[in-house]
């Protein structure tokens, strides 16, 4: 996504120009190949195998419809993610008959109802493409293919079969797994279709997958979302806020930062003997694209978060936002609000279909570099939490997230807590407008850096080229890892992300104290080389220099103080301090994953060959 910078300085935890990858759409229409009733359910694809993705369409161009639901009333049961979406679409791995039927109200009028049967044979396809579904006009969209066990994936083909022209990200997709474009521009509701297919042994096997793109009005040269965001709601449908808080937080309508007597901090409906919002009062801030993905946020504050931690730094923010299109997560102090990838979230292999998976627009960033500064959070000589790749089609425990989960929150929530410290909660006026109230604040992360200021320039220079994708100078190219210690190890940052602005290394200390005091994980920091090729994994990484468990550097000791004493002034951090060992060295020339396995009499140890973490990923 892309918005304006309204921060005045900006503190926004991501580059304020989020571009969506993606051409434009073209004017040329392909002819549909399926011919489409108006005003019905359309299933794009007669004849239906097992795992052959089944896509509904509640296709009424000419009309306004409110109030859609659906419902499946026979067949094995599918979970539907999208119930009150135009487009349903799900995966059969059973044959047989499904079911459903769809309310809904058109034009103001009174409900009606259609019903649909999808016939699913007893063949089954090699290839499935998923997720059928709604967008508007702009909105960047990812669809996916997943083939059978031990098909190649350069055996793909992928075919745009209908509807105005998407313009892809890749020329050539054919051999891709994925597929990325930006929605066209349409003057009504407007079907396109992809297929992807797979010929083995002589059999071609192919499945369809149906995106219905929405017309959107043009974005005004003011909005603060300056590209197409996702359609979203409140997740709670009885919120005192409901009126006010899509269009405060997450819309291309908003043009102007929002009063807080329209929505006020989190803070100011707590002022009782505890202080701590409770989950329900926090739901009532939350705005989402699927209502799972506001399930597992609750689920989220209700089961892990045993301190009230996370409760408590919520109250310097004005609502959280989690939809498909999130990426990379982020505050902004122009609404108040915190911004989530819904990617932190999903349990299910259906909730990950429901994301869109463009890649994070940083991840090429510092590409010319001759040095990489990995990172990653270690708990008993173990990962902390694991990635799982998205051509890993499974469901997931909420553990194996958690923890990542866990440090994305205390990272955002210190970026609203250095916006609106706890000492200003109750001082602005009703009507401020919320970035006028942020931007008053004395910031804590500016008061940090007169104090206990970082040393390096040439850290921050280069932070620049790795974080906010400046070109790199031919000096900076020249730099090797032996040089990044010279000027990386004296200094007092905790990690290469620091130096990215104030607001984040303020950010980085709290994070880091927090995961090691509350969960015990420790936080590594590397420099290594810059492994190039094909086939990279985190063994090709060759450690020059790193720590573990850096806050615990003496130097750095009181930044960290002053860092967390401001942030949540209800955790003891001058005790915490007290027990926050000394940093245990890596091993110079061992690889990556060698480095691992460091600290001493770990309760269990693991090694492997996953991919480094290059980049700060909040």
């Amino acid at each position: 996504m892309k918005f304006k910078n309204h921060l005045l300085g900006s503190a926004l935890v991501a580059a304020l120009t989020l571009s969506a990858c993606g051409g434009s759409s073209t004017e040329t229409d392909i002819p549909p190949v399926d011919s489409g009733v108006e005003g019905s359910i359309l299933q794009l694809e007669e004849i239906l195998l097992i795992n052959q993705s089944v896509d509904l369409v509640l296709f009424y161009p000419d009309d306004t419809l409110t109030n859609i639901n659906w419902q499946q009333t026979s067949g094995e049961f599918v979970n539907l993610l999208a119930t009150t979406s135009k487009v349903i679409g799900f995966t059969p791995t059973t044959p047989g008959d499904y079911s459903f039927e769809v309310s809904f109200n058109k034009n103001g009028g009174g409900v009606q109802t259609l019903t649909q049967t999808a016939t699913v044979t007893s063949d089954s396809s090699l290839i499935t493409t998923r997720l059928a579904h709604e967008v508007r006009s702009g909105n960047k969209v990812s669809l996916r293919a997943q083939l059978a066990d031990n098909i190649d994936a350069s055996l793909i083909q992928w075919q745009q079969v209908a509807g105005p022209s998407a313009s892809l990200t890749e020329s050539n997709p054919n051999g891709k797994l994925a597929i990325f474009f930006d929605a066209p521009q349409v003057s009504k509701d407007t079907y396109i279709s992809f297929e992807a297919s797979v010929t083995v042994q002589g059999t071609k096997y192919i499945d369809k997958v149906t995106v219905l793109v929405e017309p959107a009005s043009i974005i005004n040269d003011n909005a603060y979302f300056d590209t197409r965001v996702a359609k979203v709601f409140p997740y709670n449908e009885n919120s005192p806020y409901k009126a006010n808080l899509t269009n405060c937080v997450y819309s291309n309508t908003l043009t102007s930062s929002c009063t807080l007597s329209k929505l006020p901090l989190i803070a100011k409906e707590v002022q009782n003997s505890s202080n701590i919002p409770s989950s329900d009062t926090i739901m009532d801030r939350v705005v989402v694209s699927h209502k799972w993905m506001g399930d597992r946020f609750k689920e989220f504050l209700m089961n892990n978060d045993p301190h009230n931690d996370i409760k408590n730094l919520l109250r310097a923010t004005t609502a959280i936002v989690i939809s498909y299109d999130v990426r990379p997560s982020f505050y902004w102090a122009a609404t108040g609000a915190i911004y989530l990838d819904a990617n932190n979230f999903w349990l299910t292999a259906q909730e990950r279909d429901t994301i869109n998976e463009a890649p994070d627009y940083r991840a090429a960033f510092g590409n010319d570099l001759k040095f990489v500064m990995p990172w990653r959070y270690v708990k008993d000589n173990s990962y902390a939490s694991i990635s799982t790749p998205a051509s890993v089609r499974v469901d997931r425990a909420a553990s194996v997230g958690l923890y990542r989960l866990t440090s994305l929150m205390y990272h955002e929530l210190a970026h609203a807590n250095d916006f609106f410290p706890s000492t200003e909660w109750y001082i602005h006026s009703s009507q401020d407008r919320i970035l006028d109230a942020a931007t008053s604040s004395n910031f804590e992360s500016d008061q940090l850096s007169i104090s206990l200021p970082l040393q390096s320039q040439t850290m921050r220079n280069l932070a620049q080229v790795s974080f906010s994708g400046e070109s790199a100078s031919s000096t900076q190219k020249s730099y090797l890892p032996d040089d990044i210690e010279s000027f990386f190890r004296p200094d007092v940052a905790t990690d290469y992300y620091a130096y990215s602005s104030l607001r984040e290394d303020f950010a980085m200390l709290f994070e880091e104290l927090m995961m090691q005091k509350r969960f015990n994980i420790y936080r590594d920091v590397a420099i290594t080389n810059q492994p190039t090729g094909d086939n990279i994994t985190a063994r090709d990484y060759i450690v020059t220099w790193g720590q573990r468990g850096r806050i615990g550097e003496q130097s750095i000791k009181p930044r960290v103080l002053f860092s967390a004493s401001r942030i949540l002034p209800e955790f003891d951090s001058v005790t915490a301090l007290d027990t926050v060992p000394a940093p245990i060295a890596m091993i110079e020339g061992d690889d990556w994953i060698d480095n691992l396995t460091i600290s001493p009499n770990p309760l269990n140890s693991q090694k492997s060959s996953k991919s480094v973490s290059q980049t700060q990923q909040y």
